[in-house]
């Protein structure tokens, strides 16, 4: 069974805002006047609760973060983040549209996200979409995350599709990675914040094919998988 795996944060949702208010949470209870802007910090947002905490501690201090501040603030962040998880979160425009074309055209859908699980079912639920994907693997449901083929293998058999018939839509070169190593297709949206912050160019790492926009999704994942 042909089968399309998303990534979440930055390909099926732009959740950087409410990331980056959870870590401002977190210096704000540290006594720091830092605060991460999305405007300028969602590439970072997307990296990790400790990217984003060593960020501001850095711009706060002007020193690298001491790992023990890290670690200690990390759970307090995913707190606040699980408190205001969709606040300022929105899925892109035509991804739901992509997936229910994809659903119809006979394709299974799943996420494989490097966000830790119960977080990831959380949010899904709360926008309202979970039920429209047959699986959904984080960062903690297997003892590897990506770019281990592994999760995405996972979220493929848990979906009920072929792996040798099967896809992984992302925004960083995590996912291309991932996607290199599990033999599949590799599909990096252009619209993420991924897909320039921080990293090299995501043209540069040469995909099987970039996505512009949602609506050419269902087209594209039928000429990378065939009919």
């Amino acid at each position: 069974m042909r089968t399309v795996i998303f990534d979440l944060d930055g390909t099926l949702a732009d959740t950087s805002g409410d990331l980056l208010a959870a870590a401002n949470k977190c210096f704000e209870s540290l006594g720091m006047a830092v605060r991460l802007k999305p405007e300028i910090d969602a590439g970072v947002a997307l990296r990790g609760g400790r990217a984003m905490l060593s960020l501001g501690i850095e711009r706060e201090t002007g020193q690298a973060a001491d790992l023990e501040v890290l670690n200690a603030q990390y759970q307090p962040l995913l707190r606040a983040y699980e408190q205001a998880i969709d606040v300022h979160t929105k899925l892109y425009d035509g991804a739901m549209d992509a997936v229910e074309q994809l659903r119809s055209d006979g394709f299974k859908v799943g996420i494989c996200t490097n966000k830790p699980e119960y977080l990831a079912e959380i949010l899904m639920t709360k926008l309202g979409v979970r039920d429209a994907f047959g699986s959904l693997i984080g960062a903690d449901t297997l003892p590897v995350r990506k770019p281990d083929p592994e999760p995405f293998f996972e979220a493929v058999r848990r979906a009920g599709g072929d792996v040798k018939r099967s896809c992984l839509i992302g925004d960083t070169v995590t996912d291309h990675k991932t996607a290199r190593a599990a033999g599949v297709p590799s599909v990096l949206v252009t619209f993420g914040p991924g897909a320039t912050a921080g990293q090299a160019d995501i043209r540069a790492l040469k995909p099987d094919a970039l996505l512009d926009h949602f609506v050419d999704l269902p087209a594209l994942a039928t000429k990378l998988l065939g009919s």
